[in-house]
C-alpha cells in the first residue's frame, strides 16, 4: 500500500497541537482519527471552537472517528454532536429513542448474527439528516464493526452502464406496514389518525393506501445517484442494498415469499419506472460495496461522525453485548438537496 500524505483538512485540525488526526488506513481517506493530545479536553468545546474546520475535514474525508476523548457516556456524546450539529433530531420514526438523552436513539435492532446492510441513512424518504454519529457505549465481545465507505467512490467504479441507469430512471421504495414487521405505521408516523397519515405522505411526495388486511403501502420515488448540496460531487446516495429483497439472506427471503405476494412484501425497491432491479446489478452492486468499504474496531467511548450522503454505513454480525447510540442532524429535504447540488 502507498501512504497518502496528510489532508489539507486534516493538517488544519491539528493547528494549535490540541489534537492529532491519522487516517485508518495509510491508502485511504475514510475514517480519520482525531484523538486529543490532552485527557482535559472537552470535546463539546473543541467542536464548537473548530466547527468550520471539522465540517471540511468531513467534507473531504467522509466519516472523523473521535477517539480517546473522556465524554461520559451518551449524555456527554449528546452535547458534543449537539455543539457540531445545533439541533438535533428528535422524530425519527425508525429508531427506538435512547433513554440516556432526549434526542439520541438506539441503534437499529436487527439480529446479532445477522448483517444490516449498507444504506445512507433516511435515503429513501424525502428528508434526512447531512450528519450521523455513533457512540459505543458497549463494544461487542466478538466482532460488530462498522463498515463504511465512501459513496463518492461507488459512482467511480461502479459498471458505467448499471450507474447510467441508475442515474436516468432513480428508484422507487415500497414499504408494507404489517403487525409485527419493523415499527407499525403508528409508530413510524407518530398518530393513529389516517387521514393525518395520508396527508403526511402527500406532503412528502409519497404514494400511500391502505391494504386489504389493514395495513399500509408507501410508494416513495427518488434518485439513485445525487450531487453533493456542498462539494458537487456525484454520489451513489440511497437505500437500494438494504431494500432490494434479493439482498436477504436465502432462507428469510425463501419465508418472506411465502408469507407475502411481491407487492405485499415488508420492504423492495424498483428502478423509478416501476421496473424491476435485475439479480446480476445487485450481485454488481454488492461485490462493489464489500470492495471498496473499511471496517475498524469499536473502542468503549468512540465517538463517529459521518457525512450521511458522502458515507455509507452497514453493521456487522456480533457476539455478546453491543451498545450503540446515535444522534443525527442538519436536516435536508430532497428539495433543497437538488437546489443546492
Amino acid at each position: 500500500m502507498t501512504a497518502i500524505m496528510p489532508t489539507a483538512a486534516a493538517a488544519r485540525l491539528e493547528q494549535g497541537g490540541k489534537v492529532t488526526a491519522t487516517t485508518f488506513a495509510p491508502d485511504g481517506l475514510l475514517p480519520l482519527i482525531v484523538q486529543p493530545t490532552d485527557q482535559s479536553l472537552s470535546l463539546r468545546d473543541w467542536l464548537a471552537e473548530r466547527r468550520e474546520d471539522v465540517e471540511a475535514a468531513l467534507d473531504t474525508h467522509g466519516a472523523i472517528l473521535f477517539r480517546n476523548w473522556p465524554l461520559d457516556g451518551p449524555a456527554g456524546f449528546e452535547r458534543a454532536a449537539q455543539s457540531i450539529y445545533g439541533q438535533l433530531y428528535g422524530d425519527y420514526g425508525d429508531l427506538p429513542r435512547a433513554d440516556a438523552g432526549e434526542k439520541i436513539y438506539e441503534s437499529t435492532w436487527y439480529p446479532n448474527d445477522q448483517m444490516i446492510l449498507y444504506h445512507n441513512e433516511s435515503a429513501h424518504l424525502n428528508m434526512w439528516p447531512m450528519k450521523i454519529s455513533f457512540y459505543c457505549v458497549v463494544p461487542a465481545a466478538k466482532e460488530g464493526r462498522t463498515p463504511v465507505f465512501d459513496t463518492r467512490i461507488a459512482c467511480k467504479k461502479m459498471d458505467p452502464q448499471i450507474l447510467d441507469t441508475f442515474r436516468k430512471k432513480g428508484l422507487m421504495y415500497v414499504r408494507n406496514f404489517h403487525e409485527g414487521v419493523d415499527p407499525t405505521w403508528q409508530n413510524f408516523f407518530h398518530t393513529e389518525n389516517k387521514t393525518v397519515v395520508e396527508k403526511m405522505c402527500a406532503e412528502a411526495g409519497a404514494e400511500c393506501e391502505w391494504t386489504a388486511v389493514g395495513g399500509l403501502r408507501v410508494k416513495q420515488k427518488t434518485q439513485a445517484v445525487w450531487h453533493h448540496p456542498k462539494t458537487g460531487e456525484e454520489m451513489f446516495f440511497n437505500q437500494i442494498q438494504l431494500h432490494h429483497i434479493w439482498c436477504v439472506d436465502p432462507e428469510t427471503r425463501e419465508a418472506l415469499r411465502e408469507l407475502y405476494s411481491d407487492e405485499d412484501l415488508p420492504r423492495n425497491v424498483y428502478y423509478g419506472d416501476g421496473s424491476l432491479i435485475p439479480d446480476d446489478v445487485m450481485d454488481h452492486v454488492g461485490k462493489l460495496f464489500e470492495d471498496i468499504s473499511v471496517r475498524f474496531w469499536w473502542q468503549k467511548g468512540d465517538m463517529i461522525m459521518l457525512d450521511n450522503m458522502l458515507t455509507t454505513h452497514a453493521r456487522d454480525p456480533f457476539e455478546g453485548d453491543r451498545k450503540i447510540v446515535v444522534a443525527m442532524g442538519q436536516m435536508i429535504s430532497i428539495e433543497q438537496a437538488l437546489a443546492t447540488a
